[in-house]
């Protein structure tokens, strides 16, 4: 046994989570259940302090190692995963030299699914296998003891001839551990985002994940606590929850019950939740629809025999059945897809973009595949000829059906699809856009990554550009495919569905100005004082009548340019109480919204645009009521 405990009138342990860059899904929640469950155990006679790190993927390995020092600990855990894998190392290496006596240990997935392998590259003196939280417990009550650790259940320490292991059990009631949002281990109101686990365990195998490797199968926590997190989240004003449950919809009556709660509790807040498409009914398509959420589903492959062959089933009518539900509903989701598959091929990987993208998701993610260490995929991946990285992230390198050029490829058409489609926000126009070019989704979105990589690289991607050099591409690019004689007749059209989505989603994302009541704005002398557009007002101009492509839908480019001229129109879009509003303009008020800047009484401008000062007042009136102009 290390001997730093004897520096110390208590025990510390620093728990260290390595997120991978600061965003809203920076959460502790790992640590923070181990600090929940130990708080809740009979307290030792050495008092136990637990403390918690966060670092970043990047950050200077020397300067964590400076502030965990100074916390004086007897021991340092990290949870570890395979983004921060190296980092969780280094640090680990530099701590062993700075301070022999700590005793260093490391959990979470790649902690349980490797542990040879990272008892044999990094200084840990052992592991957590597999749930944490009680051995956790065991560990800390055997270290205020003085005594080994080779006999708790669930951890790794090293064998003579490797990692020796004692199995442990997991929790048969989740509600054993006290949420650390409820108990205060976390404070919500301190994080942009909150991770809100539902559940653990996978009811299902795919071959290339994890989650159910070894799991005792789908265990959840009681409706009961969920609704005391959820109505915590609320009263602490939260913004944006991450739910942690990759079977959410699995158990139906139970995600309906919780659907239920969330529009009575917390319908303000924005939810995202990865779901099955396949228990996905009318009633809770609906149930969706009426709360603020987005949902990510698992498709991977539009190839049953891809799907079948890593585990899965596919039903190509059911998951175009489900699809249609949730757009009929209007609620907000996406698809998740995987080249690389075993069996898949580059010709392969293009048709199931195809399927994708004939389904109007919000987004499409797409990742290469990841012969993840412990799982069945990896174990069989020398026999398929599967080459892939021997470390994180253990990315498919090649396979018999798919190349590295072929691999190479892909990422290229995800690329694009990541910059084009998802962040351009192109669900509403893209299919009437490539069925006017004659294009299959896929051979359109390898246009537009030929013509980036000759205008930015082949190494851009969609972090390096803000949405509006995105939507300028968008633009660019569209007026180069729509050039031909041929096609451009349609190549304004298609510019104003771009702008005008544009537009939309930027007033979506702004918060709308507070609006004055009917007797502030009786008050307002609006003809004798400034004015300026509200931030979340847009104002865009467009070669047809923006109303008449409102109520075309989706509209077929070709047939609607012969039955419409192009006479340009004006509009502001904006947010208003029950969604975006769409208010098209003739040009003087247009071009007095245009030209409010702050200074100039709205009179002048009313009058220098020969608008009369009765229409100008009531125009003026409605604008500032609906929070399209703001007054002074």
């Amino acid at each position: 046994m290390k001997d730093a405990i004897a520096m110390n009138n208590s025990v510390v342990i620093v728990l260290v989570a390595i997120h991978p860059y600061p965003s809203p899904q920076a959460v502790p929640l790992a640590n923070a259940f181990l600090q929940s469950y130990l708080a809740s155990r009979p307290a030792a006679d050495k008092p136990i302090e637990i403390t918690r790190q966060d670092f970043f993927v990047g950050q200077e390995a020397a300067a964590c190692v400076e502030l965990l020092l100074a916390q004086q600990p007897a021991a340092i855990g990290f949870s570890m995963y395979a983004w921060n894998r190296d980092m969780c190392r280094e640090v680990a290496r530099q701590l062993s030299v700075r301070l022999p006596g700590v005793l260093l240990f490391a959990g979470g997935p790649e902690a349980t699914a490797d542990a040879a392998g990272v008892l044999a590259e990094a200084p840990f003196d052992f592991l957590v296998v597999g749930e944490g939280e009680e051995p956790f417990a065991e560990l800390c009550s055997h270290l205020v003891a003085r005594r080994g650790f080779d006999d708790i259940p669930g951890i790794a320490t090293r064998g003579a001839r490797g990692p020796a292991l004692l199995p442990g059990a997991a929790l048969s009631e989740l509600d054993e551990i006290p949420s650390p949002w409820l108990s205060g281990v976390l404070d919500a109101r301190n994080y942009p985002g909150i991770l809100w686990q539902l559940s653990r365990g996978c009811g299902f195998a795919c071959d290339f994940c994890f989650d159910s490797r070894g799991s005792h199968g789908v265990r959840r926590f009681s409706l009961e606590r969920i609704e005391a997190e959820l109505r915590h989240f609320a009263a602490s004003a939260v913004t944006q929850i991450f739910v942690l449950d990759s079977t959410f919809n699995q158990d139906a009556q139970r995600a309906k019950t919780i659907l239920r709660l969330i529009k009575k509790i917390a319908p303000h807040i924005h939810f995202h939740f990865e779901v099955r498409s396949e228990f996905i009914d009318r009633e809770m398509a609906q149930l969706l629809a009426q709360i603020t959420c987005s949902l990510q589903i698992g498709l991977q492959s539009a190839d049953p025999q891809v799907m079948q062959a890593v585990g899965r089933k596919f039903n190509r009518k059911d998951f175009v059945a489900k699809a249609a539900l949730l757009n009929e509903s209007g609620a907000v989701f996406g698809f998740d897809l995987m080249y690389g598959l075993p069996g898949d091929s580059l010709s392969g990987f293009c048709a199931s973009i195809d399927f994708a993208l004939g389904l109007y998701p919000n987004h499409l993610d797409i990742f290469p595949l990841a012969i993840l260490p412990g799982t069945a995929l990896a174990g069989r991946s020398a026999t398929a000829g599967l080459q892939h990285l021997p470390a994180p992230p253990y990315t498919l390198i090649s396979s018999p059906t798919f190349s590295n050029k072929d691999m190479a490829e892909a990422r290229q058409l995800a690329a694009a699809c990541d910059i084009f489609y998802s962040r351009g926000k192109a669900v509403a126009w893209f299919n009437s856009v490539t069925a006017a070019l004659g294009l299959r989704p896929a051979a359109f979105l390898e246009r537009f990554g030929q013509w980036l990589a000759k205008e930015r690289g082949t190494s851009i991607a969609e972090t390096d550009l803000d949405d509006g050099q995105i939507w300028r591409m968008q633009r660019t690019f569209l007026t180069q495919a729509f050039g031909t004689k041929k096609l451009k007749s349609m190549l304004p059209l298609a510019l104003d569905l771009v702008d005008y989505h544009y537009q939309y989603a930027t007033a979506l994302l702004t918060p709308p100005p507070e609006t004055p009541d009917d007797s502030q704005l009786s008050q307002l002398q609006l003809l004798e004082i400034p004015c300026r557009l509200a931030p979340s007002a847009r104002l865009a101009g467009f070669h047809y009548e923006i109303l008449d492509i409102l109520e075309a839908g989706e509209p077929e480019l070709r047939s609607f340019c012969q039955l419409y001229a192009p006479n340009g129109s004006w509009a502001v879009i904006y947010p208003g109480s029950d969604g975006i509003y769409t208010e098209s303009l003739i040009e003087p008020y247009y071009q007095l919204l245009l030209q409010s800047d702050g200074r100039t009484p709205c009179g002048h401008l009313a009058e220098k645009l020969n608008i009369p000062d009765d229409e100008a007042l009531s125009f003026l009136e409605f604008a500032v009521a609906e929070g399209i102009l703001i007054p002074g």
